[in-house]
């Protein structure tokens, strides 16, 4: 695939990350979540993360990138969390329960992702990493 063609295969999940329908724009963030690793997908992604207009977007969304049960995933949802509203916090953490709480497996899966990101450059990460680790220790 080359990169004209990777473009156009995110072009619809970049346009509707503005759609006016909470649908369509949660659909993008589940759909760019995969390809969050591109500048482009993760700026978006972090916009969606925080989607002041539907909280179901940033439920959607960040149980996506945690699916990807990867660093970068959680460190994307952590840096979201850092600047959230209460609201908005609140279905970023729910988010977190229900993909990353529950096993036994899961959890400690998700201390192990937590944990690389207690160091991360962003701080605002970083503390997100420890105040979730913290309960668990």
């Amino acid at each position: 695939m080359t990169g004209s063609e990777f473009d156009a295969d995110l072009t619809p999940f970049l346009q509707g990350s503005t759609s006016a329908s909470w649908s369509v724009r949660a659909a993008s963030g589940r759909s760019l979540a995969a390809v969050a690793e591109v500048p482009e997908a993760a700026e978006v992604l972090h916009r969606l993360l925080l989607d002041g207009r539907d909280a179901f977007v940033t439920q959607e969304t960040a149980e996506a990138l945690l699916e990807r049960w990867d660093v970068l995933g959680l460190r994307m949802v952590l840096a979201a969390l850092a600047s959230a509203d209460d609201d908005t916090g609140d279905h970023l953490d729910a988010a977190i329960l229900n993909v990353c709480c529950q096993s036994k497996e899961d959890g400690e899966r998700f201390a192990e992702l937590c944990s690389a990101l207690t160091s991360d450059v962003d701080s605002a990460v970083s503390r997100e990493a420890r105040r979730i680790l913290e309960p668990l220790r």
